[in-house]
């Protein structure tokens, strides 16, 4: 595995690659970073160059300032000059997996940057305004930020978690180490304050990515059916007139790679 890191406006990003063949870009969501992802990438670097990377703001990819409220287009941004970085081109595309936030910032790229793209599997992505009820949404985004500003990280956190009413984190095939843990814990505040107001708003450009020449592919877990991220993945598939793609587990199934690569694989086959 190599490490490198990548300049881009207003941050310092870290990635790693591992393997060789067509490029494809895991993007993690909410408070993790590349270890999050480290055994399915392992799983599928056999044929694949596998690239992860800790979004700017998290863990390793530094902010070159303050914490600022994070835009779901400047991620996409990010993506965009990472799959330059490591040689993609309009020749020979990446394909794009991303979960739950990460699930955004893929459908954003292939959006904005369509030509190194080839396939995008968006896992559950958080795009509530999608959704008959966006309005609660919109006003749990507000409340969370709200509530950041006026009692804290950890309040805010109360809030949200409170208000999914999702089944909480899986338990993951491989033990995290404890520095990825840490890591996930500091990556808390920049989460609730910076990140979930505006990202939980997010309305992903329909039209221009039901006319991109990018494979899209809503994606959701078998044992999550209910929570708002899974009917936001069902929805999206409805409004794309694409077929919504079932994947064992819940919000955080790559976490088991044994099962999830290779439905990964059965998804990005040609």
């Amino acid at each position: 595995m190599k490490v490198e890191t990548l300049v881009v406006p207003g941050a310092t990003l870290r990635y790693e690659v591992r393997g060789n063949g067509p490029v494809l870009l895991l993007i993690c969501g909410g408070v993790y970073d590349a270890e999050g992802f480290s055994g399915l990438a392992d799983a599928l670097a056999e044929d694949r160059t596998v690239v992860t990377y800790d979004r700017r703001g998290n863990s390793r990819s530094r902010l070159d300032g303050p914490p600022a409220v994070q835009s779901v287009e400047e991620h996409g941004d990010d993506a965009y000059r990472l799959l330059a970085a490591v040689g993609v081109t309009e020749d020979d595309p990446a394909d794009v997996f991303g979960n739950s936030s990460g699930a955004e910032i893929a459908l954003e790229l292939a959006a904005r940057h369509p030509e190194l793209v080839r396939t995008v599997v968006a896992h559950e992505p958080p795009a509530f305004e999608l959704l008959g009820d966006a309005v609660h949404w919109r006003e749990l985004m507000r409340t969370v930020e709200e509530t950041f500003h006026r009692d804290g990280w950890a309040a805010a956190m109360g809030v949200f978690g409170e208000g999914m009413h999702m089944a909480g984190e899986e338990t993951p095939a491989q033990e995290p180490s404890p520095e990825f843990m840490a890591r996930m814990q500091g990556n808390l505040p920049f989460f609730a304050g910076y990140e979930v107001p505006a990202f939980g708003v997010w309305v992903p450009d329909l039209d221009t990515l039901r006319s991109s020449t990018a494979r899209i592919v809503p994606a959701v877990g078998a044992a999550s059916a209910g929570e708002a991220p899974h009917r936001v993945g069902v929805e999206l598939a409805s409004r794309l007139g694409v077929e919504v793609a079932e994947f064992p587990g819940g919000h955080g199934g790559h976490g088991n790679p044994a099962v999830f690569a290779p439905r990964l694989r059965e998804v990005l086959a040609p």
